[in-house]
């Protein structure tokens, strides 16, 4: 049972301190009535422009989240309240119909999700995941995933129609090389073990599949590379990319604390090795050096990676970019769902 635990927000001008011990976390749920559904990307070291966020705040809670600081601008906290205040976009799938009605919409690949897991386990209820791609399918519009959701495999028959109609992938998200240490960063995400499952199942239906090393937490799991690519790989993944971990805002004081409860004696290894490859500095945000590291250390885990994944026997050209595949259907034409 976890309790109640958030660093001060910097949006608030008043910080709420427990005179008693916290309450214990529970999980609500808030609707966001948002009028658009399509985020633009403007970071140039991306390579998408456009995503869809059916949901805010992540129930996966893992430490390192990035998105987490966003959760302060709706006047929650980074900690605890990102996991279990969620908040839910209800007529997502409403406004990306409409966003790609506008003429003004050429048809580019729209990535779920570029902040918080689109395959969390509300999406079991709710299914806004499942309806924004059934709308992509309509239009013939290219898509990309990222997950760590093995509920993805409840969609496999709207994602072989985007395969077939006009282009998906899905990269699933795995840090670790084992379920108890996944288990202790990313306490409520799948096991690895379910995700690599997933993966495979995806491959084998025939969805292009990759997988995805975020964060590398330089001396916890950056010896883990190799055999993630080699188990990813053998189950039909055919791309693969690795991120170095960022901690913006107050992701730093959230994943200290928890690193330092769940791995006591590596938390000083963790904490000089990020120093040794951010310049000094615990975390880093210029624009095409975030997800890489610097100096040698952070070159050598670059090497470390390409020399994994040519081992892994990953085809050494990129995947090319998907086609331009979006067409507005006839006024009477039905949809296939």
């Amino acid at each position: 049972m976890k309790l109640v635990n958030n660093p001060p927000n910097p949006f608030e001008s008043q910080f709420r301190e427990y005179l008693e011990p916290p309450p214990s976390v529970k999980v609500q749920i808030y609707e966001d009535d948002t009028r658009s559904i399509l985020s633009q990307n403007e970071s140039p070291d991306l390579t998408f422009r456009w995503s869809v966020n059916p949901y805010r705040g992540c129930f996966h809670a893992c430490a390192y989240c990035y998105a987490r600081p966003s959760h302060e601008y709706l006047g929650f906290g980074a900690g605890t309240d990102f996991e279990s205040k969620l908040v839910i976009k209800r007529q997502a799938a409403a406004l990306l119909r409409e966003a790609f009605l506008r003429p003004s919409w050429l048809g580019e690949v729209v990535v779920f999700s570029g902040v918080t897991d689109c395959y969390q386990p509300v999406e079991a209820t709710l299914g806004l995941t499942r309806a924004c791609l059934e709308v992509c399918v309509e239009f013939r519009n290219p898509v990309g995933i990222i997950t760590k959701g093995a509920l993805i495999l409840r969609d496999v028959d709207v994602l072989r129609c985007l395969h077939e109609e006009a282009a998906v992938r899905v990269y699933f998200s795995i840090p670790f090389a084992d379920d108890a240490m996944a288990r202790r960063v990313e306490p409520q995400a799948p096991s690895i073990t379910k995700r690599l499952g997933a993966l495979k199942a995806l491959a084998d239906a025939g969805i292009p599949v990759g997988v995805s090393i975020a964060p590398v937490i330089p001396g916890l799991n950056d010896d883990h590379m190799f055999e993630i690519l080699q188990r990813a790989r053998e189950a039909g993944a055919r791309d693969a990319f690795y991120s170095l971990l960022r901690l913006p805002g107050n992701v730093e004081p959230v994943f200290l604390e928890r690193m330092a409860k769940a791995y006591p004696d590596r938390i000083k290894k963790i904490t000089h090795r990020l120093q040794e490859v951010r310049g000094g500095m615990l975390g880093g945000s210029k624009f095409f050096e975030r997800h890489q590291g610097q100096g040698t250390y952070g070159e050598m885990l670059e090497r470390l990676f390409l020399t994994a994944r040519r081992k892994a026997g990953f085809p050494e050209e990129p995947e090319p970019p998907m086609p331009s595949t979006f067409r507005r259907p006839h006024p009477q034409q039905t949809t296939m769902f």
